[in-house]
């Protein structure tokens, strides 16, 4: 159960609320509305520039916040938000257990300073070179996965853009499975949140659970999107495999990407990859998963790194 802090229905019109005797008073109603006593996410409400950051993490609002985890009104404390780099600040103090984030494979190719309006914008998406995953956006996801920080996805199918070619930035339509897979995929997501508005949309989503590698799989709409390009960046989709020495490629080089964000690999990260069954040494350079990848990875030099990384 999971239930917003410093958010409000004022005058008829559901709205951001910053005022601490506002935002107790919401969260409070909340829960007696529920009849409940705890809540399992106090989610800090849509926080997107910097003075939505100030305006919690630099007034009284997030000591309500601690307390309520303190005295277990809210087991874990959760932020949402549209915008990486008020996102990354927040998951940097250290305070944030999850965060609830719009993700998906045409927002994270927008610029860290994009306007939520914005992302709707199919004209933003018709300028030339897109690169791929926005750098603060993969900084986030990797930052949360190695502070232990989940993630819940919304947003996605990107409003449902990513289900019509006339729509989607890459020139082809998304299937729900894929944009759902697509955000699964990424570093430190835990769940994705599927909107629905009729029982047959609700069957829609439930597919995913059913759904086969080849049906889930995004790289083929990736690759061949015309101003699109993730050339030497691992998407993590598995096409590697199979591997002759048995190494979990895509795990090996998200544990990369993860390490190299600090000057010392984390020792979460380090234990999570001592943990696997076989590791980027044991790579005997045959060049299978070069040929196999939809994205011209360097595997075997990322295995190199990574064995000289780790150690082992």
């Amino acid at each position: 159960m999971q239930g917003h802090i410093g958010s409000g229905w004022v005058d008829g019109q559901y709205e951001r609320v910053r005022k601490l005797s506002d935002c107790k008073f919401f969260f409070e109603d909340f829960m007696a509305r529920l009849q409940t006593d705890y809540v399992d996410i106090g989610m800090i409400h849509f926080v997107d520039s910097e003075e939505d950051y100030a305006s919690v993490f630099d007034t009284e609002l997030i000591d309500y916040c601690t307390k309520l985890k303190k005295d277990g009104v809210i087991r874990t404390l959760g932020m949402s938000s549209h915008n990486p780099v008020q996102a990354l600040r927040a998951v940097k103090t250290g305070l944030i257990d999850v965060l609830m984030f719009s993700i998906n494979a045409a927002y994270d190719s927008m610029p860290e300073e994009t306007e939520l309006e914005a992302l709707f914008a199919a004209e933003n998406y018709q300028k030339s070179g897109l690169k791929g995953i926005n750098p603060v956006r993969a900084e986030l996801y990797r930052t949360c996965e190695a502070m232990g920080v989940g993630i819940t996805v919304m947003k996605g199918l990107a409003a449902g853009a990513l289900l019509k070619a006339e729509t989607s930035p890459f020139g082809a339509a998304m299937t729900p499975e894929q944009c759902v897979h697509y955000a699964l995929t990424r570093p430190a997501v835990a769940s994705v949140m599927y909107g629905a508005r009729t029982p047959e949309e609700v069957a829609c989503a439930l597919r995913y659970e059913e759904a086969t590698d080849a049906e889930k799989d995004y790289s083929s709409v990736l690759k061949n999107a015309p101003k699109y390009s993730m050339k030497g960046k691992c998407m993590y989709c598995n096409h590697c495999l199979p591997c002759p020495s048995h190494i979990d490629v895509a795990q090996v080089n998200k544990f990369l990407d993860l390490a190299e964000l600090s000057e010392k690999v984390p020792d979460t990260v380090r234990a999570h990859y001592l943990a696997l069954e076989h590791s980027a040494s044991e790579c005997i350079a045959c060049g299978s998963c070069e040929g196999n990848c939809p994205f011209s990875v360097p595997v075997i030099e990322r295995m190199q790194r990574a064995a000289e990384l780790f150690g082992k």
